[in-house]
């Protein structure tokens, strides 16, 4: 295999694939790759990659002896499990390090034993924190708000010690609040769009915290994969945002949901959330400069195509 050319069939893993951004990844992996997942399907689901040709193992992240067979003979693994959510991390932070912090550093160290050639780990802008100076640049002093960034940010810093002292090449993916297919509106700890998208659907009240004038850059889950796939075929290693460079406040999102549904509903704001940030708005120059990333889908686009998957089961 030679980094950068693209064309040549690759063993992949993806932990936490059968869950959002991870299912969405490995559609598209798998039509060039081998592709086996690792999830344990606590917010995964199996449904997600059924009609996919991949091999789906379950297992725990947590569990590092679960890795030595399945990373054998695998040239890149996509590490996207992890406990979602802000919300969830704060509740319960113990759970978040032991399988945010210590569970990449499983697939760290199993990646390193296996002789894996590079390592895309999903990252967060959660790791900037509140600071106001916008956009948010990778070369910025780290500012984590919850127990959820502080581990994010820890697997960055372990991405890049791996990278260091054992060789394993490393890129960290700074994801800015991806939306699309597949995610789920149900959970409690749901992001907005999705839970947005249902309740405008079932003619219900969209509930937003604080003013609503905070503002997301808010980035379609295919250009996510398209970043993801661009720095696996290439040699580039280190942290990257992968956003939209462009913002919109909720007040606006949901005007805007309601807009594409045909169906406008009432909106009730309750006290903003602890650890949920102001503003949020990335440079993406040097993902762009780093292997080539471009967005292609605007928020109306990407909101399009989010809706006509929700109304599938509405």
């Amino acid at each position: 295999m030679v980094w950068g050319t693209g064309e040549s069939i690759m063993k992949i893993v993806i932990t936490g694939g059968a869950g959002f951004i991870g299912s969405n990844l490995a559609e598209e992996l798998t039509k060039k790759h081998e592709v086996v997942i690792i999830d344990d399907l606590s917010t995964g689901r199996a449904e997600n990659v059924e009609d996919l040709d991949l091999e789906l193992v379950r297992g725990n992240i947590t569990d590092p002896d679960m890795f030595k067979e399945n990373f054998r003979g695998v040239d890149c693994v996509f590490h996207q499990a992890a406990l979602p959510s802000v919300q969830r991390s704060i509740e319960d932070p113990v759970l978040a390090n032991e399988v945010n912090i210590c569970g990449t550093l499983n697939v760290l160290v199993a990646a390193r034993d296996a002789d894996v050639k590079k390592v895309i780990y999903a990252s967060s802008s959660a790791v900037y924190g509140d600071m106001p100076k916008l956009p948010k640049r990778e070369d910025m002093k780290p500012d984590p708000k919850s127990p959820y960034a502080v581990a994010k940010l820890s697997g960055e810093y372990y991405c890049r010690v791996f990278d260091e002292i054992y060789g394993l090449k490393t890129v960290a993916l700074r994801y800015f609040n991806v939306y699309g297919p597949r995610q789920d509106p149900s959970s409690d700890y749901a992001a907005v769009i999705p839970k947005f998208a249902n309740l405008c659907l079932a003619g219900k009240e969209l509930t937003i915290y604080g003013d609503g004038a905070q503002t997301r850059d808010f980035t379609f889950v295919r250009d996510v994969v398209q970043a993801n796939v661009r720095a696996m075929e290439s040699d580039a290693t280190g942290v990257f945002n992968v956003a939209t460079g462009t913002r919109i406040n909720i007040n606006d999102l949901a005007g805007m949901v309601m807009g594409i549904i045909g169906n406008r509903v009432d909106c009730v704001h309750e006290v903003a959330r602890a650890g949920d940030v102001r503003d949020s708005l990335g440079d993406i120059s040097r993902a762009r400069a780093g292997f080539g990333y471009v967005p292609r889908y605007g928020m109306e686009d990407g909101l399009k195509e989010t809706v006509k998957w929700f109304m599938r089961g509405a």
